[in-house]
This record gives structure tokens, sequence and C-alpha cells, in this order.
């Protein structure tokens, strides 16, 4: 008996031990997913409701939202700013129906009525931010007046994940399942509501952000016409948490380029992928490897050579860190712009262009928003 007891001892030690462990292991990953922590100026709680709110208005966030993380102020522009959710169906009709809030900016102009609508821009925010600190940072409903178009911000779930992290590197979410059904349903929801340009829908996001709006182009090429990625992961491997933590520092690899591949056999014929990637040279949590392998997938997605020449362009810092010195390369056929990759000096793991005032974003240009939004405005999607 002594013995057995000694013995049961032991296992619980050992299993206190190995939970101790992975919580810290845990702890280290989700910080470096989420990138460098930054204490919010004040926090605020608050209901999101389906109701239209002037942009001048402070925007609502969830009650659920963490007190650690703020809900900014949303600058004010002179369209509409509207807050809403979507509810899914539970997955095989097994569990509860799943729920994911969203907020909508429509400019103030109006579209001509000769046109299809206005082009939408879907924009993911990463981790341990939400859709209104995305908005605010972004600059991008002031940007989106300015050139006439909507601008959707879907926000991941805590109940989903605790930093609200897009699960990027789920393999079944890659495959097209997880939050991929749930933001496409968003799109279409707001699309067929306000008739949006249903043939200039475009993607984009920050960190995991960029890794989930990769994912959701890939997985729905047939509706978005062109993507944006800033600071993304590499796409097609991960597969875990630990395993995300190593796409983050060292890239796919090889099972990126198999991934694509892959994709490509699921989907034939692929209509290619028009895609633009800007990237901080000493960013830390996703490394710059990552965005050349996205430039190696890209030029795979589109049907281009590898090692294709690029015309380059490099543009010098500007006064007093007005502007970071960058290059950007762009991949043509003929004349049309299939990619552009911005490699910003100096930029760390942040928005290029944005608020400083709200994390994960810097000061001081080029400005991302508009680098995208011009990309965009060359494409649009034929119809199926």
């Amino acid at each position: 008996m002594v013995k057995r007891a000694a013995g049961l001892r032991f296992l619980r030690g050992l299993v206190r031990s190995g939970m101790a462990q992975q919580r810290a292991v845990g702890k280290v990953v989700a910080q470096l997913l989420a990138g460098p922590t930054a204490k919010p100026k004040s926090t605020a709680k608050s209901t999101a409701k389906s109701t239209v709110r002037p942009a001048r208005k402070t925007a609502a966030a969830p009650a659920s939202l963490p007190a650690k993380v703020a809900a900014p102020h949303v600058p004010a522009s002179p369209g509409k700013w509207l807050a809403s959710h979507y509810t899914a169906p539970a997955l095989g009709g097994v569990g509860a129906a799943r729920r994911m809030s969203y907020w909508l900016y429509l400019p103030e102009q109006a579209p001509d009525p000769a046109s299809a609508g206005l082009p939408l821009v879907v924009l993911l925010h990463g981790c341990q931010q939400t859709a209104t600190q995305l908005a605010q940072g972004t600059r991008m409903n002031q940007l989106a007046e300015r050139s006439g178009c909507a601008v959707l911000y879907p926000q991941q779930r805590v109940s989903s994940h605790a930093q609200r992290c897009w699960k990027w590197f789920d393999h079944a979410t890659q495959l097209g399942g997880g939050d991929v059904p749930m933001i496409v349903g968003i799109i279409d929801k707001v699309q067929r509501q306000y008739g949006l340009d249903r043939s200039r829908i475009y993607i984009a996001g920050m960190s995991a952000g960029a890794g989930m709006a990769h994912i959701v182009a890939l997985n729905h090429p047939d509706l978005i016409a062109a993507v944006g990625l800033h600071s993304g992961p590499a796409f097609g491997a991960g597969h875990s948490v630990m395993g995300a933590l190593g796409v983050l520092q060292h890239g796919a690899g090889a099972r990126g380029e198999h991934a694509i591949r892959d994709l490509l056999q699921r989907r034939p014929p692929f209509p290619g992928m028009p895609t633009i990637l800007i990237q901080g040279e000493v960013d830390r949590v996703v490394r710059p490897i990552n965005q050349r392998q996205l430039l190696e997938q890209g030029l795979l997605l589109n049907g281009l050579p590898a090692g294709m020449a690029a015309k380059v362009s490099s543009v010098p810092g500007g006064r007093a860190g007005s502007r970071k010195a960058h290059q950007i390369q762009d991949y043509y056929v003929g004349r049309t712009l299939l990619l552009r990759v911005a490699r910003i000096a100096q930029l760390e793991h942040a928005w290029s262009g944005g608020d400083p005032a709200v994390p994960f974003h810097a000061s001081g240009g080029p400005d991302a928003g508009q680098m995208m939004l011009d990309f965009f405005a060359r494409h649009r999607r034929a119809p199926a």
C-alpha cells in the first residue's frame, strides 16, 4: 500500500509538471503569435447592435471584449458606420449556431447608377486586436471615402481564440473550413444587402488576419478579385500552435509549395490570384522569409515561372520619418500587374503608415492601406 501511494503521488507530480510546462509553452507561443504587447490607453464595454451609427460616433465593441483590449474611437468620416452580426447554423446540424460580429463602412459618395455598385474591401485584424482597432489604426475608412469603396471588418470571437487570433495554421481551415464559411457568409450578406459590386470584392489582413485573408481568397477565387497580405505567414503549414510558431519564424518550407500544388489540383482551372505583399524587414514576429515564400506561392498560383524577373523600384526615406525607405518589386504579364512585393526598411511587426496610438500600427509611410487600394483598383473578377 505504501509503494502504491508513493507511486500515485509520483504520477500526480508528473501530471502537474507536464501541465505547468504546457501552460508555460502556451503562454510563450501566444505572445509570439500575438506580437509585442502594448498597453491600451483606455477600455470600454458596450454591446454590438444591428443599427446604423454615424461615423463620427465611437464604434461599439462586444460586451465579451477582454478588459485589456481597448475599443478605440474610430475617427469621424462622412459615411455610415454600421455594426451587426452574422449567424450561421451549426455545422452538420450538431451543436449551437455560430455568431460573428462585424462592422461595415459605407462611404458618403454614392455609386454611379450605371455601375454595379461599390467595390468591397474585407479587412481582417491580427491577434490581440479588434475590428474597430483595425479601422482606427489603418485609417481605412478615410481612405475608402476618398476611393469610393465599402470596407468590411469581421471580428474573431474570443470563444474561438482567447487572443482573437484567426486560426490560419489549422489544417481544416486551410482547406476551407473553420471560420472561412463564416467570413464568406458575411461577405455574401453585405454584398446582397447593399448592392455591392460582386466583381470587385477584395480581402486583406495584418499578421494572423493576413494568413486568414489568404486562405479565404485561395478557397474562393471566384469571389475574391485580389488579396493584400501585410506581415502574413506563408500558406499551407503549421497545423498546430507549435507548428504555427515554426512557420512564423522559419516559413513553410517545402510544405508550402506542396500545399499550393494540392490546391491547384483540387480547383482546376484556378483563375489566378493577384496579390500585394507588404512586409517590414525587421519584423521578428512574422519574419521576412514568409514574404519570400508567399512570393514563390504567388508565382505558382498565377502560372508564372519561378525566379521570374521583376520590375524593381527603390524609394528613399522621407524627412523626419515621414516615410520609410522601401523597395517595390512588380511582376507583370503584359500590362497586367499580378504581384506587387513591398519590403519596408526599419519596419517591425506593425501596419505601415498607420496610427501609432493603436497597437501594431506604425507611423510614417508608405501607407499600406493606400497601397492596397491602388493595387485592388487594377483588378476585378469576371462573372463565373
